[in-house]
């Protein structure tokens, strides 16, 4: 289990440390607990977390995409908390978490398609979660009330070793608030969902960065609902067919897999999808001289032409994609990008530090960013040299691309943008998920080119 140091709370069987609940939160027994350094340490967290899930209680735990907010799947109140937390729509369905097949049995699962066996044979443990019939015993407010459920193995070990405390299957979607960027560290999971939470595994910045590719296999075709951490190329080389578009999800209809209704992952400020530099540039241009403060989320070499179009500089900040804060990796000497950390929340205490999360201090007892004066401050001073730039990585890098996403979109708010300009990145592997998430970010903002004559909406 990767991560750095462990800190936890009262009553945690083998833990030293402190309790991480913050004021109006959910009392003495939640804990923040740091996973790594001693794995009786950690083996002692994950049973006494497997039965806070057994005991109908919330486990924010990290995957290999992103980080999970979980329940026991089989228990319809605990899983009634997941919504409540969340501020989740009770007609977008939850993802059931297993620990291999031999978990998803005939009351988890109604029957299993050839198509559903031979992905799971190729691509569990993985990002890939599957649109199954549904057994007896799953709960409709796991299913949103359709006939089928989605059940995917996370290939992560701490998921995997939680599930198996538990001994019951887990429904977990991303540790956020509904809406907002999905969390790839445990620092945004307690940003958002803090008070709520039982316990917070964290074993530091996940490996993928967008969530699970979601594949129905109850029709042949196959549907592919979601792109996701499994590209689409990938499970149509093993079905040896091309995948089906997603149904068209009517307001009044619950949507068969998460992330196909509502507006997703977006940022505080409004967001706007450009398709090039070009078009980007036009409304860059046109936010400067309004005053916005304006953060552009990109590949490097998009950005570079962006600003070059505008002839004015940016101020290009670091999103350390690597082992945990920028300043332990060595990316950020400055400690520039060390806000970033905890988005609004403003941080969270080392080992054995006195205050809570919410005070002034990061790991290492330094100053963040976001500093004394609290959540949400506006930093007008971080654009004075113009547009921040919020660099995704090469054009050539779809994983890192994936990776740095919903980092950047939160730094964007951490920084106190008021508009965000997302350019296109090419949409192959993980492009086309990551693509996808900006698409539900914009919601309506999509800035139509030359290739997108019919775009959402010109902001």
């Amino acid at each position: 289990m990767a991560g750095e140091g462990t800190r936890a709370a009262g009553g945690l069987p083998g833990a030293s440390g402190r309790a991480g609940g913050r004021e109006g939160g959910p009392g003495p027994g939640a804990a923040w607990v740091r996973l790594g350094t001693d794995p009786r340490q950690d083996e002692a967290a994950v049973r006494r977390a497997g039965a806070i899930l057994r005991q109908g209680g919330l486990v924010a735990f990290p995957t290999e995409t992103v980080y999970g907010l979980g329940a026991d799947a089989l228990n319809p109140r605990a899983v009634a908390r997941i919504f409540a937390a969340k501020g989740r729509p009770a007609d977008n369905p939850l993802i059931v978490h297993v620990t291999g097949p031999e978990q998803a049995g005939p009351e988890l699962v109604a029957s299993w398609p050839e198509a559903g066996r031979r992905l799971a044979e190729r691509f569990w443990p993985g990002p890939l979660t599957l649109v199954l019939p549904a057994g007896p015993a799953v709960p409709a407010v796991v299913r949103a009330g359709l006939p089928t459920v989605a059940v995917r193995c996370p290939a992560h070990p701490v998921a995997q070793a939680l599930i198996a405390a538990a001994g019951t299957p887990v429904a977990a979607p991303s540790a956020n608030r509904s809406g907002r960027p999905s969390p790839t560290r445990a620092e945004d999971v307690w940003a958002d969902l803090g008070p709520h939470l039982d316990m917070l595994l964290d074993a530091g910045p996940v490996p993928v960065g967008v969530e699970s590719t979601v594949v129905d296999v109850t029709v042949w075709p196959p549907r592919l609902l979601r792109p996701g951490g499994v590209p689409a190329e990938d499970l149509e080389a093993v079905l040896g067919v091309a995948l089906a578009a997603p149904p068209v999800v009517a307001a009044g209809e619950a949507a068969p897999a998460p992330g196909m209704k509502y507006r997703h992952y977006a940022p505080e400020a409004p967001l706007a999808l450009a398709p090039d530099a070009g078009a980007g540039a036009v409304l860059v241009r046109r936010w400067l001289a309004e005053g916005q403060r304006v953060a552009l989320v990109g590949c490097r070499e998009d950005v570079e032409a962006l600003l070059g179009q505008l002839g004015a500089g940016g101020r290009w900040v670091p999103l350390d994609e690597g082992e945990g804060d920028p300043r332990r990796a060595g990316g950020d000497p400055t400690g520039e990008a060390a806000g970033f950390a905890a988005g609004r929340a403003g941080g969270e205490p080392a080992a054995g530090a006195g205050s809570a999360p919410g005070g002034g201090t990061g790991p290492g007892g330094a100053t963040e960013p976001g500093g004394p004066e609290g959540p949400g401050r506006e930093r007008a001073g971080d654009f004075a040299r113009g547009p921040v730039v919020l660099d995704l990585g090469s054009r050539h890098r779809p994983d890192q691309q994936a990776r740095r996403l919903f980092r950047a979109l939160r730094a964007a708010d951490a920084l106190g943008a008021t508009r965000v300009l997302a350019l296109a990145v090419p949409e192959h592997g993980l492009g086309r998920a990551v693509m996808n998430r900006l698409r539900k970010a914009a919601a309506g903002g999509e800035v139509p080119g030359d290739d997108h004559p019919q775009g959402a909406g010109r902001l």
